[in-house]
């Protein structure tokens, strides 16, 4: 009689992006699955990143980052079209997979840019124009819509049975060779074979006082969200456009995204009149006539900072049940399949 196979029962401490993909991962591996989430998975919730960012599936320069970097970003890139079709079919939530290409305006290291895209398959259309010079069009580079992707992978989640707990903190571990449950703030204490802090910005929080040595701080990004769809714009871009560290990401819908800042001011939530007139002054300086469009949206979400944007994930140093999928500065979004599958091998295999 062949022997019965209990399922791993394990808890992902984080609900964005990467908490998600991880959770739906380990489901499709037969894990019995609860997401711990500060806050509301998928809500509009000022801080989560997931939620806030402007959906690039791409390093935005790849030339001036680290082979990791860019081969995880790649790899979690490639996954998006069978994924986002997957939540279409199965959610009847549009994710707005869209390969709208991105548009590199100067300045940048044309040689240094176009040797590392031959070098790695990407095409790519160097061209200059009179009033700029060096211009890149990387017409492959893709992007999703960051709160409809999360509501499609949250109700994928219900479906597959992953249970939601929201609204709920967890304190700070304590160091240990085994957790044998986890305390939440309300006092209950969550048991489970395998614990995976996802929890981005939050991570070091949770973790400080074991010997994760997680290098991880809030990074605030301020964005703005411009409604064009009934104005006559003549200019407005198809295409992503990249400028000095600075983009705007046009939707289907006639809405574009400005951003982003990268400020070190800690778990500070808040939005100022400074950057909003910043914003808007580059956003302006690319596209002229967004002097006359109004901003109908300002906000702000943290990305969980990291030398050389390079995440954590691997098992805990000294905590046998502990794993960690964390730390993915800019590029959670993009590198989160790629994340996924790597620790979820990590924990089943």
């Amino acid at each position: 009689m062949a022997k019965s196979v209990v399922a791993k029962k394990v808890v992902v401490v984080g609900g964005g992006i990467v908490g998600c993909l991880t959770a739906l991962k380990l489901a499709q591996r037969g894990c019995q699955v609860t997401i711990v989430e500060r806050n509301q998975i998928a809500a509009q919730t000022s801080g989560e990143a997931s939620w806030a960012g402007a959906g690039i599936l791409f390093p935005l320069l790849p030339w001036m980052y680290k082979d990791e970097v860019n081969a995880l970003a790649l790899s979690g890139a490639s996954l998006y079209p069978a994924l986002c079709q997957r939540l279409l079919d199965e959610t009847g939530i549009d994710p707005e997979y869209t390969q709208s290409g991105m548009l590199i305006q100067p300045a940048f290291n044309a040689a240094l840019a176009l040797d590392w895209c031959a070098k790695n398959n990407i095409e790519a259309q160097h061209f200059q124009t009179q009033n700029q010079g060096n211009n890149l069009l990387l017409p492959q580079v893709a992007q999703v819509r960051n709160p409809r992707l999360m509501q499609a992978l949250k109700q994928l989640l219900i479906q597959q049975h992953v249970t939601l707990l929201e609204s709920t903190q967890l304190e700070p571990l304590a160091n240990t060779h085994k957790i044998d449950g986890w305390k939440t703030n309300n006092g209950d204490v969550l048991k489970a074979d395998v614990f995976v802090v996802t929890s981005g910005a939050w991570s070091f929080e949770l973790l400080k006082d074991t010997a994760a040595n997680l290098n991880v701080k809030p990074m605030r990004g301020q964005i703005l969200l411009y409604d064009l769809s009934h104005q006559a714009v003549a200019d407005f871009p198809t295409n992503i456009i990249y400028r000095d560290g600075f983009y705007l990401v046009p939707r289907r819908d006639g809405l574009l995204l400005a951003g982003s800042t990268l400020e070190d001011v800690g778990f500070d939530t808040s939005t100022t009149e400074a950057m909003r007139q910043a914003l808007q002054l580059k956003a302006e300086s690319i596209l002229p006539s967004l002097k006359h469009a109004a901003v109908i949206k300002h906000w702000s979400g943290f990305r969980p900072g990291t030398p050389d944007n390079l995440p954590t994930i691997a098992q805990h140093p000294s905590i046998e049940n502990l794993f960690l999928n964390t730390g993915h500065f800019r590029y959670g979004l993009t590198m989160a399949p790629a994340s996924a599958e790597r620790i979820a091998a990590l924990i089943c295999d």
